[in-house]
């Protein structure tokens, strides 16, 4: 406390030095010790194959298993009277763990002492955070993935950025003055305050964006987008070409956010999945596609009966939680996987077909897990207003190929929507009946 008060106290100009000073003690951690040779490492692999990564992620996975063992008594206890796996196409032996009953035995899962760690911690949605002490050689191994990551957008530690994340770095002296940010000059980050996002306020953040022509733009997609909104509805202009990509942190990306965001910064935005907890990486390709990361560790997605499906609770375990293993851990969260085997066979109808506007395939599976087209409708199927909800407007995007407009395909859609269809029973006289039959009026 009594170093906030003394922060407060200082003029702008040292406060936006004890940023850079908290960040060069940060960055040590982060991208010292083996850092540059796991980025290295991650860069020379971005051309090995599926077999050749899910080979990495099976030793990977091995290894952590036996030191989970080993190391925590936890997992020993857990494991005792488990058939361990002989390979991760095996995980599905090992019970799976949530959040509460790791939080309940948390000092037996740890196999590090908090005092050499370096410590997370959950946002506790559900009232309750949970501690998590990760190596300093892991959390340098995530922070180098992540980098590689973002790296293939021409971002590395810097390049000018402009972040977006819930640190109290203001003062009233700051509000007073309409400067809602602080500024880290050696390392290039400006960083704009998301507490104080109000109409009232927005005019300086778009202003000094503006002014600071960030190369990179990260954190808090909900906050970029209501600038990107106050910046579009008064005629503001975002030179074009200053800012090469976006990464959206914490928070889901929705089609309308990427519809307001992109046009405005003249820049697409680039997903990605992580936890604070430490979970394996999911991220976004130049092509739009979601890709997890097998070097990261091992994703499920399983239905209420624990079975695989393309849609339902993800189950992770993390290859780069050595300090706090997670082993066949209920994140919390829900996913839905693309169907790479349905949509090719989409794609080869369509191709084998020639066909031109709207139709509907009806699959079923094989009992060899292989997709077959049982049924062919030559038109948009009734549920169609379900593809506008989750992001994709087919009938809206076949109407403007008709008028001879360009439509890029989509690649993403919104999960969590569902169509429900309701009837609503009639009792009417035969003969009216008998007459709309007949007539197609009364």
């Amino acid at each position: 406390m009594k170093g906030e008060k003394l922060y407060k106290l200082l003029p702008n100009s040292f406060q936006n030095f004890l940023v850079f000073l908290y960040n060069k003690i940060e960055y040590k951690k982060r991208y010292g010790g083996n850092y540059n040779q796991y980025l290295e490492k991650f860069k020379q692999n971005r051309s090995l194959s599926i077999s050749q990564l899910k080979e990495i992620q099976n030793e990977r996975f091995l290894d952590l298993l036996n030191y989970a063992i080993k190391n925590s008594s936890f997992y020993r206890s857990l494991y005792a009277n488990t058939e361990m796996p002989s390979s991760v196409e095996e995980i599905a032996k090992l019970p799976i763990v949530d959040k509460e009953l790791l939080r309940k035995n948390i000092s037996d899962v740890y196999t590090i002492d908090s005092k050499s760690a370096i410590i997370g911690k959950t946002g506790g949605t559900t009232g309750k955070s949970l501690e998590v002490l990760f190596t300093h050689d892991n959390m340098q191994e995530r922070f180098a993935m992540l980098d590689d990551f973002r790296g293939r957008f021409g971002y590395k530690l810097g390049k000018k950025t402009a972040w977006f994340s819930g640190k109290s770095l203001l003062t009233e002296r700051d509000i007073r003055k309409k400067r809602f940010w602080k500024t880290d000059y050696l390392h290039n980050v400006r960083y704009y305050s998301t507490f104080h996002i109000k109409d009232e306020y927005l005019k300086y953040y778009v202003e000094d964006i503006i002014q600071f022509q960030p190369e990179y733009l990260v954190g808090f997609p909900s906050t970029i987008m209501e600038i990107a909104k106050y910046g579009t509805r008064h005629g503001y202009t975002y030179r074009e070409g200053v800012t090469k990509a976006i990464f959206p942190t914490a928070e889901t990306i929705t089609s309308e956010m990427r519809k307001v965001i992109e046009p405005f910064f003249h820049s697409k935005m680039y997903n990605q999945y992580a936890s604070s907890e430490g979970a394996p990486f999911i991220f976004e390709c130049s092509e739009g596609n979601l890709h997890m990361e097998l070097q990261s560790g091992v994703f499920e997605v399983l239905d209420d009966n624990d079975r695989p499906a393309t849609s339902g609770r993800l189950v992770v375990t993390s290859f780069t939680t050595y300090g706090t293993p997670l082993i066949r851990y209920d994140i919390g969260d829900s996913i839905t996987l693309e169907d790479e085997k349905l949509i090719a066979l989409a794609k080869k109808f369509v191709k084998a077909t020639n066909w031109r506007g709207g139709c509907e395939l009806e699959v079923m599976l094989t009992d060899k897990e292989e997709p077959y087209i049982m049924e062919v409708n030559p038109r948009f199927p009734a549920w169609i207003y379900l593809t506008a909800a989750a992001g994709q407007n087919q009938p809206a995007s076949l109407v403007k190929m008709a008028m001879g407009e360009k439509v890029k395909p989509f690649t993403d859609y919104e999960v969590g929507k569902v169509f429900i269809r309701y009837s609503w029973d009639l009792i009417t006289d035969i003969n009216e009946f008998q007459t709309i039959s007949g007539h197609g009026e009364l």
